[in-house]
């Protein structure tokens, strides 16, 4: 049976920026015909935490996902890296951490390069994940949701990330 999935990728944010990598990654996997899942793409999101947020949640509620796949570009980072959980700080100072339900080091077991990060780096990348974490939580809803950061992609390195983000997408069909 085919597993429906939801990914995500960003827009730019930098006036240097020619694309974003995250979604540079999600084209590149559109383009394959060996995909044995339904894959759902909602790409160029809003570099905006609550615009970004409202809209995955809502994606979430209509698609009802059999898993989640954010991801956002991490232009200094080599590989891709798997975040582990995600924070929010709140007003007052206080911390809450939501970590992903997924045994990532079993997802990343396979893959040749693969790291697992346990920092999202506290910008819209974080404040995606852990809205949909919680979102995942409040209702009880048994999801698996990562967050993926990709790195500029090459000529060079493309091959090797996309065949490791294939793995991380059968990975989480099990």
């Amino acid at each position: 049976m085919k597993k429906r999935f939801l990914l995500t990728s960003f827009e730019i944010w930098l006036s240097h920026q020619q694309s974003n990598s995250s979604d540079d990654l999600l084209i590149e996997l559109s383009r394959l015909d060996s995909i044995s899942h339904d894959l759902n793409f909602m790409r160029l999101l809003p570099v905006d935490i609550e615009l970004a947020s409202s809209r995955v949640l809502e994606k979430i509620a209509e698609l009802q996902p059999d898993g989640i796949i954010c991801c956002g570009m991490a232009e200094k980072r080599l590989g891709l890296t798997v975040e582990s959980q995600a924070r929010r700080t709140f007003i007052n100072g206080a911390e809450n951490v939501l970590p992903t339900k997924v045994d990532l080091e079993q997802l990343v077991r396979e893959t040749s390069a693969v790291e697992i990060s346990h920092d999202c780096g506290q910008f819209v990348c974080e404040g995606l994940y852990y809205s949909v974490l919680d979102y995942l939580q409040q209702n009880h809803l048994h999801i698996p949701c990562i967050f993926v950061h990709v790195p500029i992609l090459t000529g060079e390195n493309l091959p090797a990330i996309l065949a490791d983000f294939l793995l991380i997408v059968d990975g989480m069909a099990l």
